[in-house]
C-alpha cells in the first residue's frame, strides 16, 4: 500500500482532462509528496508513466481496483521548470485534407490497443504511448511524422519524447480522433 499525502478523483474523465488535473494539482504539493490519482480512463496508466517522465515527477506505481485505476506520483524537482518540447500542431482540418488527397505521409497512432483497433486511420502506424520509447526506432527519424491520439495530449507527449531522441519533423494532430469524421477501418 503506498503512503499518499494527496488524492485527485478524475474518474470518468478522459484523456486528456486527468493529466490536466494532476498537473494543476501537483503544482501547489511540495517535493517529495505522494499523489493519488483515481482514474477510469484505460489509456491513463501510460499516459501517466509518460507525462511524470517529461516532467522530472516519479511515477510510483498502479494499482487496480476494479474499474478504477489509482495512480501513484511522487513531485520531485519543485521549483525547477519542465522541459517540455512541443512539437508544431497541424489542425485536424489541414491533416483530413492531406488524407483525404492521398498524400504519403507516416500516420503514428498513440492511443491504446483496444482504441486503436475499435477505430483508426487506413494506414496508420499503431505504438502505445507506453512503448514510443522503446519502439520509436522503428520509424525513420529524417520523415515527416503526423502523430495523433485521441484529443492532443499523448500525441503531444510521444512527440516530446521522439524529439529529445533526434525527431524533427513531427506534428501533432489536435484535437485527434476524438473529432475525426474521416475513413476508418
Amino acid at each position: 500500500m503506498v503512503q499518499t499525502d494527496l488524492t485527485l478523483d478524475a474518474k470518468g474523465l478522459a484523456c486528456p482532462m486527468p493529466i490536466v488535473k494532476a498537473k494543476k494539482t501537483m503544482k501547489n504539493m511540495n517535493s517529495g509528496k505522494v499523489l493519488e490519482i483515481q482514474a477510469t480512463d484505460k489509456g491513463s496508466t501510460a499516459d501517466f508513466q509518460a507525462w511524470a517522465k517529461s516532467s522530472g515527477h516519479q511515477y510510483i506505481g498502479t494499482e487496480i481496483e476494479g474499474d478504477v485505476l489509482r495512480h501513484f506520483l511522487r513531485k520531485d524537482g519543485a521549483g525547477a521548470p519542465e522541459e517540455t518540447i512541443t512539437i508544431p500542431e497541424i489542425s485536424l482540418a489541414d491533416f483530413t485534407r492531406k488524407v483525404e488527397n492521398d498524400e504519403t505521409i507516416t500516420i503514428l497512432d498513440v492511443r491504446e490497443k483496444d482504441e486503436f483497433e475499435e477505430a483508426h486511420i487506413p494506414g496508420a502506424i499503431h505504438i502505445a504511448l507506453g512503448e514510443v520509447e522503446a519502439r520509436m526506432d522503428e520509424l525513420t527519424k529524417e520523415e515527416a511524422i503526423y502523430i495523433i491520439c485521441h484529443s492532443g495530449r499523448r500525441s503531444g507527449i510521444a512527440g516530446d519524447m521522439m524529439t529529445k531522441n533526434g525527431f524533427n519533423r513531427l506534428y501533432n494532430v489536435v484535437p485527434g480522433m476524438r473529432d475525426w469524421t474521416g475513413k476508418t477501418v
